[in-house]
């Protein structure tokens, strides 16, 4: 408060605001005080109202701190599983119809590396497959950092697990899709087997002390099992992601024509057994893929991401 005719509020208390003279306020129910240097006359301030003030200044002040640390209780409460219970992971392979299945996993890295579009990926993905496909809840199965479960978490072990539940007791007439968004990284072929002499992997949570997921484990994994009539369409949103499943064909689309990619070592097994595998990724062996926050696919527009941001 400023002018001759108010006073200031100074710590616990008030100043004349005339000549900033400290006052001593009187016990009485005095409206005013009298400065005794230049006998200005100063209201009294209504403390109870200037404490309400500074009571809901200082929960301002205390929202803004726990929002810029990330320790607003509001904020840090789990958002609802995106797993139908009980988790897809429990149900019987013997006892399971020919239909479909699907494996969608997104990782956020939540300390290095971070990624900040993973988990709308992953969200939009699973309402595209149940509002435009035709998949049930019970039979996808959702891997990321927010599910409280820990069989749930996209660690390497549980991925590697997660990709043998999707193809475990296949039979013609099914249609599984597995889906990744996250880090992807290339790395030089120790094994013989790639013509261009890099390796493809995905990155788990835990990479950085257990490791990636290479190509070939994910080629032996959910395509060697692929029996004669079963489909499996895998869409990888990862960076070198290109020839992440190691199929042995592969489209150029530049010459528009298929690629020869199968294993210069004999021995070396990449084709499935009498299924089919479609692979769609991100970007080639060679190109990075950009993180975004925007949703990419809408129940309103559902492809229109196979044609805009996928190799075909």
């Amino acid at each position: 408060m400023s002018g001759n005719n108010h006073i200031m509020i100074v710590a616990r208390g008030v100043v004349c605001g005339k000549c900033r003279h400290r006052l001593s306020i009187p016990t009485t129910n005095s409206t005013e005080v009298k400065c005794p240097t230049c006998n200005n006359m100063n209201p009294i301030p209504n403390y109870e109202q200037f404490g309400n003030k500074d009571r809901s200044i200082q929960k301002l002040i205390v929202k803004a701190k726990e929002k810029i640390s990330g320790n607003n209780p509001s904020s840090s409460q789990k958002p609802d599983s995106l797993n139908k219970k009980p988790s897809p992971l429990s149900s019987s392979s013997e006892t399971r119809p020919a239909g479909k299945r699907a494996l969608l996993i997104g990782v956020t890295y939540k300390r290095k590396h971070k990624l900040k579009g993973t988990i709308n990926d992953v969200k939009s993905m699973r309402e595209l497959l149940i509002l435009n496909l035709g998949f049930k809840e019970e039979n996808i199965l959702v891997l990321t950092e927010q599910e409280t479960e820990p069989e749930l978490i996209p660690t390497k072990k549980n991925i590697l697990k997660s990709l043998e539940w999707l193809v475990k007791g296949c039979q013609a007439g099914d249609s599984l899709v597995f889906y990744f968004s996250g880090h992807g990284i290339s790395q030089p072929d120790f094994e013989g087997d790639e013509r261009d002499g890099f390796a493809e992997n995905i990155c788990p949570v835990d990479f950085m002390t257990e490791g990636m997921i290479v190509d070939n484990d994910i080629n032996s994994t959910i395509v060697w099992p692929l029996k004669k009539g079963v489909t499996l369409h895998a869409i990888v949103d990862a960076c070198h992601s290109g020839t992440v499943l190691d199929l042995e064909h592969v489209y150029n689309r530049q010459e528009k024509k298929w690629d020869d990619n199968s294993p210069l070592s004999g021995n070396a097994r990449k084709h499935p057994d009498g299924g089919l595998a479609i692979s769609l990724s991100a970007c080639l062996d060679n190109q990075v893929a950009a993180d975004t926050t925007k949703p990419q696919i809408s129940a309103s527009k559902p492809f229109d991401v196979y044609k805009e941001h996928f190799v075909l």
